[in-house]
């Protein structure tokens, strides 16, 4: 029991500092500027964009994947490379365990990561004219922080792996282009020998979702567009019904990409974990 006392006291000692230490980062002025700055391109350039427009809508809601893969990943590249030198010197002289110092840097990334996706996405959901309504709302907004937590992971993963600033920033630059170019907009017909890179892009889950939460089945804006739904005997297929079919019914399940996506927040976290249990104090 004294055990996990301790244990208790550390996290809430070292969240205290974290919090303290990362809360001007994470809401600095520039940051801040960068997110409305995002937010109001979007704005702009999607004005109440029309439901039947799909190739624009499907256009905003990869912006909206690959905006915020990239932001939280980039950032989080740095978290462990910046602090190795005090880590290394506060666990040497047994200050606190390393399970106590991962889960204060968990726990404050869900504290103070999320005000900013959720502020861009609750700014924007409404100015851009995306699918009306509270749920289709808070549906959204959960695909997305979910998202910036895998992303999230991915960047601590990397960071803790390789503990250079420099080389972990380059590495997760080609990681997420990688994500970005199969992600399932450029490119509908990815090469074969590169399928696999799809599979395990936060990206392609996160788009997937973003589509269903605004298309669903896909059934209404096939009849909009006056295609017949997939699977149907006689089913129109020129150009732009195959472009529909392809787009927003996608080939990948629901359930599968929610999934996908927590697996990769438990699992990039899990490897970061690992990875900075095998530094040498």
């Amino acid at each position: 029991m004294s055990g996990l006392a301790t244990w208790s006291s550390q996290l809430c000692i070292l969240l205290h500092r974290l919090i303290k230490e990362r809360r001007h980062e994470s809401f600095d002025a520039l940051r801040i500027f960068q997110v409305l700055a995002a937010s109001l391109l979007c704005s702009l350039m999607w004005w109440h964009s029309d439901y039947r427009d799909v190739h624009d809508r499907l256009g905003l809601l990869f912006f909206v994947s690959i905006f915020w893969g990239v932001l939280p990943s980039f950032n989080a590249v740095f978290t462990f490379p910046q602090e190795r030198a005090i880590f290394t010197r506060e666990r040497a002289s047994g200050m606190y365990t390393l399970s106590s110092y991962f889960m204060a840097h968990v726990i404050g990334s869900l504290t103070m990561e999320l005000v900013l996706p959720a502020a861009f996405l609750t700014l924007t959901y409404w100015m851009v004219g995306l699918r009306p309504g509270l749920i289709p709302f808070l549906l959204t907004l959960s695909v997305l922080l979910l998202y910036v937590l895998a992303s999230q992971g991915l960047g601590l993963a990397l960071g803790a792996a390789i503990m250079d600033a420099k080389k972990a920033s380059t590495i997760v630059t080609v990681t997420m282009l990688a994500f970005v170019l199969t992600g399932g907009y450029y490119v509908n017909k990815v090469p074969s020998g590169m399928v696999w890179m799809k599979y395990v892009s936060t990206t392609f889950y996160c788009y997937r979702l973003l589509i269903a939460v605004q298309y669903g089945n896909g059934d209404e804006i096939l009849a909009m567009v006056g295609c017949k739904p997939k699977g149907t005997q006689g089913a129109a297929k020129t150009a732009g019904c195959r472009f529909m079919e392809e787009e927003v019914i996608g080939d990948i399940g629901l359930w599968t990409s929610v999934s996908a996506l927590f697996f990769m927040f438990v699992g990039y976290r899990v490897l970061a974990y690992l990875a900075l249990r095998r530094i040498k104090l």
